[in-house]
C-alpha cells in the first residue's frame, strides 16, 4: 500500500537493523514507520533520534500518556491515519483507558481528560493549526496548570515534530499495522499455568 516500497530488513545498515529488531522483539511486530523511513538511513537516524529525545525523555511534567495525547489529537487534526491509529494505541496503553484515544482523536474537548490535559491540547492545537498566532497570553493558562516553560516547549516540539511525521506518512500512503487497532482495547491473554 505504501507508495514507496520498504527496504528488506536484511539489507539495512547494521545499526538500523538492530533497532528494528529490538522494536520487533518488544512489540511483537515491526511498526511500518520503521521500515518505511529506513529507505533513507541518514533521515531515519535523525527522525528517530529526535522522536526519542521528545517522547522518551524523563525530564519535565508531561507523562508518556500526555505526550501520546498530543500526538493523537494533532495527528487527527492533520488527518494522518497512520499516526492516529499507531499513537492512539500507545495512548490507550499508557493511560489504561481504552476509550480516551478515540475521544481525543475525534473531539478532545469532550474527552474524559483532566482540565490540565485540555489546556495542554488547546495549546497543542493552536501550535498545530495557527502557530503564527501564539503570543505571550498563551503561556499563563498553561503555567496555571503547572506547566513550566520547558514543558510548553515540549508540547510545541511534539506537535511540530509529528506535523512532519503526519505529512510523511500521509503523502507516502503509510498504513497502520493491523496490530495497532486492537492494542490497549482488548486485555492481553494471561499465560496458562
Amino acid at each position: 500500500m505504501n507508495r514507496y516500497p520498504a527496504p528488506d530488513i536484511n539489507e539495512l545498515p547494521d545499526d538500523i537493523k538492530a533497532k528494528v529488531l529490538e522494536v520487533q522483539e518488544k512489540a511483537g511486530f515491526v511498526p511500518n514507520v520503521f521500515l518505511a523511513l529506513a529507505r533513507r538511513p541518514a533521515e531515519w537516524r535523525a527522525f528517530f533520534a529526535y522522536h526519542d529525545a521528545l517522547m522518551l525523555k524523563e525530564e519535565g511534567s508531561l507523562t508518556k500518556g500526555e505526550r501520546e495525547m498530543i500526538v493523537t489529537t494533532t495527528s487527527a487534526a492533520n488527518q494522518c491515519l497512520y499516526c492516529v491509529v499507531a499513537h492512539g494505541a500507545i495512548l490507550r496503553i499508557h493511560e489504561k483507558k481504552p476509550l480516551v484515544a478515540d475521544q481525543v482523536a475525534v473531539n478532545y474537548r469532550k474527552a474524559d481528560i483532566t482540565p490540565r490535559q485540555k489546556a495542554m491540547l488547546d495549546f497543542a492545537m493552536k501550535v498545530c493549526q495557527r502557530s503564527h498566532e501564539i503570543g505571550d497570553d498563551d503561556f499563563p493558562p498553561l503555567h496555571a496548570h503547572g506547566f513550566s516553560d520547558e514543558d510548553i516547549w515540549d508540547i510545541a516540539a511534539i506537535t511540530a515534530f509529528f506535523g512532519l511525521s503526519n505529512r510523511l506518512a500521509s503523502f507516502s500512503n503509510m498504513q497502520p499495522n493491523p496490530e495497532f487497532y486492537l492494542m490497549g482495547r482488548v486485555p492481553k491473554a494471561k499465560p496458562a499455568r
